[in-house]
């Protein structure tokens, strides 16, 4: 009998102790193979996420939100300067407004810059406001701004309606557009033709060549769209030219993206358009956005890294007791193998081949808890990852201070609709739901690969205690 199939049947001289060696050693190989799919699958969304980077800059007035009370813009001329840049091709620019339905008891939506009294329209928001007390369920719109807890909205309250002139109209906040009736407009050209969402079309009946008032103009409806994000974009498509001249904001921008030519060149442009805008413009890339999106995956990875190592130390650690404790109880036995002529490393090869079956087996059960586990685990830590972002959506009085509801029946008071993000990314929880795990033949070997590398580490201090054994000392004291 050689050493190899001695140390395989020495393996199992004590079947309850080896069955419980073999447990301890599958679950630790178990978590190393359970973390290192997890980094896979996380890695591999990560690249997703990156080779989906788009070459585009996101150009905003500094502290600009769509929604706030008081808002700067910026203007034509200052992104000419962006336009003028090298690698950039195309600067598409937009402005925002918000209108007031006519006839609706909240007073206008218009942003600050715009205070005429014409920021109104004739169409009504398909959007409905389901209004609660302080007692009521969360989630959706609500009214906030000081009052009491019991509370109604006017029965002619409406919220306000979104309109966007820009010089691309084929796409809005990095939404494409589908038209599904009618033509697109012209985003350069000063005219009264506009594009209304989908559901913005139903609530109002409104078809191609549909009439309707904003801003005290007949405005008329050249084709009805849908977006990816649910028609949330926008619900009034214009011209950059015609928002201008109907809200009386002429020159102004409130957001722009520029292309660049090459994603080579993107971090070299964003730099240049950041120095060109100076402070008076928020400047944030693709690259950036994905950074912000990715940040939770890449700390799973960190985590998966330190919990695929700290596995693998265990198993050695494990092994390496186990070894020690076994060439103690078998002194008796090296001596004798030494006394009839057999050499260190014949010895050392019984043992590490006991080492490498135990943790063979182990690997067995190890890589069936992997394969069971990895898909759960990796879903929990993306959840915990990503659970941190929310979105809250609420009307509040600018300026009002305090809890509760109320002062929405009295019409006075300028509202607007503010958005809070809490998190790196909006709707990065969505975007990580489709992780998935995979188990390939890769992963068998990776596990067997960290068995055997378990096995050799945890049987040198049993090389080294082996080596000390001397055969008239051991026969001696038995």
């Amino acid at each position: 009998m050689n050493v190899f199939s001695r140390g395989i049947r020495n393996a199992f001289r004590n079947v309850t102790r080896s069955i419980s060696i073999i447990i301890i050693l599958g679950l630790a190989i178990g978590l190393s193979l359970v973390m290192l799919i997890a980094r896979q699958a996380v890695s591999n969304k990560i690249d997703s996420v990156n080779s989906s980077i788009g070459n585009t800059v996101t150009i905003a007035p500094a502290g600009f939100s769509n929604f706030s009370s008081v808002n700067n813009s910026l203007t034509t001329s200052q992104l000419s300067k962006v336009s003028s840049l090298d690698h950039v091709t195309n600067v598409d620019e937009s402005l925002t407004d918000r209108l007031t339905t006519i006839g609706s008891s909240t007073p206008s939506f218009g942003n600050n810059s715009n205070t005429s009294s014409t920021a109104q329209t004739s169409l009504t928001s398909p959007t409905q406001l389901k209004a609660k007390g302080t007692g009521g369920g969360g989630g959706g719109f609500f009214v906030s701004g000081g009052g009491g807890s019991n509370f109604s909205l006017p029965t002619n309250f409406s919220l306000p309606i979104t309109i966007i002139g820009t010089t691309n109209p084929t796409s809005i906040n990095g939404n494409s557009l589908t038209i599904t009736s009618g033509q697109a407009i012209n985003g350069s050209a000063d005219n009264d033709n506009a594009m209304v969402s989908g559901s913005m079309a139903t609530k109002n009946n409104l078809k191609v060549g549909s009439t309707f008032t904003a801003y005290g103009t007949s405005m008329t409806v050249s084709s009805i769209y849908k977006s990816g994000d649910g028609d949330a974009s926008a619900d009034v498509i214009v011209s950059l030219p015609a928002e201008q001249r109907l809200s009386g904001q002429s020159g102004d921008v409130t957001s722009a993206v520029a292309t660049v030519d090459s994603l080579q060149n993107l971090s070299s442009t964003t730099t240049a358009i950041k120095n060109t805008m100076g402070s008076s413009a928020d400047v944030t890339s693709s690259t950036e956005q994905a950074e912000a999106t990715t940040a939770p995956l890449n700390n799973i990875k960190s985590i998966s890294l330190y919990s695929l190592i700290g596995a693998v130390i265990a198993g050695v650690v494990i092994i390496f007791l186990i070894m020690i404790m076994i060439v103690r109880e078998r002194r008796r036995e090296i001596g004798v193998l030494k006394a009839i002529g057999s050499s260190n490393l014949k010895v050392v090869l019984q043992f590490m081949s006991e080492s490498i079956t135990l943790t063979l087996a182990g690997a067995v059960i190890g890589i069936l808890i992997g394969v069971a586990a990895a898909n759960p685990i990796t879903h929990l830590l993306v959840n915990n990852a990503s659970s941190a972002t929310t979105t809250t959506t609420s009307f509040q009085r600018p300026g009002g201070g305090g809890g509760g509801f109320g002062g929405v029946s009295s019409g006075n008071g300028n509202f607007a609709l503010r958005e809070s993000q809490h998190g790196s990314f909006r709707g990065v929880r969505n975007s990580f739901s489709n992780i998935q795990t995979v188990v390939g033949w890769s992963i068998v070997l990776y596990g067997i690969g960290a068995a055997l590398v378990i096995a050799i580490l945890g049987s040198t201090a049993s090389s080294f205690l082996i080596s000390r054994v001397r055969p008239a000392d051991v026969m001696r004291v038995e």
